[in-house]
């Protein structure tokens, strides 16, 4: 075992219901094992400026049922460049910080590449972020949460939807991943599913929804990944080619928030343990992940420059067949 003193924990990019989990995981654990633990402010900002406070078990209780993240999240293009990389790690040893362990999504993986492979200082990854993008894991911090706040969105949708016999588009995040609308729309009973890793037609859509007017269908929900087309024109288009009342509605940043749900509670908290684990293996460079419910670990380098995120054909087949 690896003799560390003292480590930092930072969370970068967009927040994900369950981050603050993992920073009380990492929090408690670290500490029974003698390591002191310094919570970094507003993601690499903080690590530029040298912003950061000390973390306890006390100052990390009542965060686990919390999203959001208590230490913050910013952005912060100018961590691109190496001087200011250099400085960032350079607040860290004056410290005595001895590893460092990133919260969030590809952009905060890749700072934590540029640090494991620039200035080779000890880095462990961990995957939070509610678009469940990023390589080398089935699942990442905040997916599940989101994915029920899309869901209970689609449920109380479907209501309306069906009282005005309307036809609604529902947009949900991911960025450019269409995980959350591939379970969304299966989660939520949607009738079509559009997504950027496969084609759709627009013919598909409006053959559907008229194929359900003449079955009686009062309600017709579409669910739609982020980044595929514009639904506030794509209603306009639906509504005209098929008589039927359209609206879209976009869920936005408020499947970022509220309290994470078990999954990614737990998901969190077994990732925050394992990091520190392997910190004391004497592990370094390395991401985070959960493949069929065991915890692995990758190269953060290799994850980063060769290894893609698998998008869930099985299951986008599944919400087509059921559609």
């Amino acid at each position: 075992m690896v003799k560390i003193e003292k480590i930092a924990i930072l969370t970068s990019g967009g927040d994900a219901p369950g981050m603050n989990a993992a920073i009380r995981a990492v929090t408690r654990y670290a500490r029974k094992m003698g390591i002191e633990v310094f919570g970094v402010r507003e993601g690499y900002y903080g690590l530029y400026h040298d912003d950061l406070i000390e973390l306890d078990s006390r100052s990390v209780g009542f965060i686990l049922e919390r999203g959001g993240t208590i230490l913050g999240s910013s952005r912060f293009p100018e961590f691109k460049q190496p001087e200011n990389r250099a400085k960032a790690i350079e607040n860290l040893k004056r410290r005595g910080i001895q590893a460092l362990i990133v919260i969030g999504g590809d952009g905060s993986y890749t700072g934590a590449k540029l640090i494991t492979d620039e200035l080779d200082f000890p880095c462990i990854g961990l995957p939070g972020t509610i678009d469940n993008d990023i390589p080398g894991t089935d699942f990442t911090i905040g997916f599940y949460t989101a994915l029920q706040t899309a869901i209970d969105s689609i449920d109380r949708l479907r209501d309306t939807s069906s009282s005005h016999s309307r036809v609604s588009l529902i947009e949900v995040m991911g960025r450019f991943c269409g995980d959350l609308a591939v379970y969304s729309t299966i989660a939520g009973g949607g009738q079509y599913l559009i997504v950027p890793e496969r084609d759709w037609h627009f013919d598909e859509i409006v053959d559907s929804i008229k194929a359900s007017t003449v079955e009686g269908k009062r309600h017709c929900l579409v669910v739609v990944a982020e980044h595929t087309t514009n639904v506030q024109q794509l209603a306009k288009d639906i509504e005209r080619h098929t008589g039927r009342e359209t609206r879209a509605t976009i869920l936005g940043h408020i499947q970022r928030g509220g309290s994470p749900v078990g999954f990614d509670r737990i998901l969190a908290t077994r990732m925050g343990v394992f990091a520190v684990d392997l910190l004391l293996k004497g592990e370094r460079g390395r991401c985070v992940g959960i493949r069929d419910n065991q915890l692995v670990h990758y190269d953060i380098v290799d994850a980063i420059n060769n290894q893609k995120h698998e998008f869930p054909d099985e299951l986008y087949e599944v919400a087509k067949k059921v559609a």
